[in-house]
């Protein structure tokens, strides 16, 4: 990525002549002739660099270096100064400067920093997106939203995962429900040691006891070997029991008391079984209601339940649906080898208005045949499953957030393709800052490619 630098200066032969020169270097650069017009355009856009003169009416570079430290504190700055002000040159390198130019400033020297400084912010934010990755990864990397409902849900998630609490999570069928457990693991205490999930509804009930707590050998016809359970080999770690709800109500009290005691009878054993294991738990069905009914043990209930998660459906969340289908776009180009960079604004419309049983789930599969079928960069309707779009409206959707969404989109690709893909000229003909239009790009699932196609 190339470098944005802004030049600083009230004298124009100057800034012209160094603008020129970092232009021909291949850097993209934007002038100012004053403190208050470059801090009005870092207000508007992102700047990796900021050279600039000390001595400016209006505002000058010491002030202009204190502002904008506040609204773009990654931004680094050149202060460019007289022999003779040296003095206030290391006083801005002291202030959060990061290096300083004498005037006349020598072409040579000035490239020769400039290269040093912008290797450095790419450098920098490699490593920032790295340590990003690794904090998070493998726990918030495939949560994506930022939908007011999952922002909720991800605050609960981040202040519960460094507890031991046990977390039952509600959601349908393609919510994400092991995602949040992975997230919630792997931002705890315990992301060193192991996380294993089992599906209480996958299991036999007469296996299940013994997949979770053990067995002694001899306990039962086939029990040939001591077996360890689930239990005992998450020890230390978590044990993620989805579809708890499935679990038979003679094994509820064995896991409450597991739970509370830290300590178990494996079948057939007589000696317990100490483990320290953090428990997340996961239904589709409400519990509350099973415990009225006498399906569900109401003292695991409130024991599960100390901290509980519900996760919107997708269609609670339509507005996420961009993001997601840029992540699984991107995810399945790669693993198929195709270039294919989005979905056609048609294409888009029909996935926001569609009725999303399968939720996230379903999208993803979705996503996955029309890259099977896509022959060009975008994704078109002719490449989604027929029952995606076989006699729906293509129009706006009912819910006004949703429609306005769709309208804003069409609205900034028209304007950025009549510029040519030019999104400095876009965002003043949008009246808006370069930053915003960055965006609000990534909100609405637009790629922010560098040529003009018709999307």
């Amino acid at each position: 990525m190339t470098a944005r630098i802004l030049i600083v200066d009230d004298e124009k032969p100057i800034r012209d002549s160094l603008k020129m020169v970092l232009d021909e270097e291949g850097y993209s650069t934007e002038v100012a002739g004053d403190g208050e017009e470059a801090l009005q355009k870092i207000q508007e856009q992102v700047f990796d660099i900021v050279i600039t003169d000390i001595k400016m009416p209006k505002l000058d570079g010491m002030e202009l270096l204190d502002s904008a430290s506040k609204i773009s504190p990654e931004t680094f700055f050149i202060i460019m100064t007289a022999y003779a002000s040296v003095k206030t040159a290391i006083d801005a390198l002291r202030k959060g400067a990061y290096d300083y130019l004498i005037k006349p400033v020598e072409f040579d020297d000035m490239i020769l920093r400039v290269k040093r400084l912008a290797e450095y912010k790419k450098l920098e934010s490699e490593n920032k997106y790295l340590r990003q990755r690794i904090s998070f990864d493998p726990g918030f990397t495939n949560l994506i939203g930022k939908s007011e409902p999952m922002k909720k849900v991800f605050n609960i998630v981040t202040q519960v995962a460094p507890t031991n609490s046990t977390v039952l999570i509600y959601g349908k069928s393609g919510t994400g429900k092991e995602l949040i457990a992975k997230a919630i693991h792997f931002n705890s205490r315990r992301k060193d040691k192991i996380f294993l999930p089992i599906n209480c509804g996958a299991i036999s009930e007469n296996l299940i006891e013994s997949e979770l707590f053990g067995h002694k050998k001899g306990s039962f016809t086939g029990a040939t070997d001591d077996k360890q359970g689930l239990f005992k080999v998450a020890d230390g770690g978590t044990l993620f029991l989805d579809e708890i709800a499935e679990l038979p109500l003679n094994l509820q009290v064995k896991l409450l008391r597991a739970i509370e005691d830290r300590e178990f009878l494996p079948v057939g054993g007589v000696k317990p079984v100490i483990t320290d294991v953090r428990l997340i738990a996961a239904t589709n069905q409400d519990l509350y209601e099973k415990t009225k009914l006498g399906e569900f043990r109401e003292d695991l209930f409130y024991r599960l339940n100390v901290v509980e998660i519900k996760l919107p459906t997708l269609n609670e969340r339509k507005e996420d649906i961009p993001l997601l289908v840029n992540h699984f776009v991107e995810k399945f180009s790669v693993e198929m080898g195709k270039k294919v960079l989005g979905v056609d604004n048609e294409t888009m419309k029909i996935l926001l208005s569609h009725e999303w049983r399968g939720g996230v789930r379903e999208l993803e599969n979705v996503i996955e045949r029309a890259i099977i079928f896509a022959s060009k960069e975008y994704i078109s309707v002719t490449d989604l499953a027929e029952q995606i779009h076989g006699g729906e409206q293509h129009g706006y959707p009912d819910q006004l957030k949703e429609a306005l969404s769709i309208f804003e989109r069409e609205h900034i690709l028209k304007i950025i393709n009549k510029f040519d893909y030019n999104k400095e000229r876009a965002a003043k003909a949008l009246e808006i800052g370069l930053s915003s239009l960055y965006r609000k790009m990534d909100e609405l699932g637009i790629p922010t490619k560098t040529s003009k196609d018709d999307i």
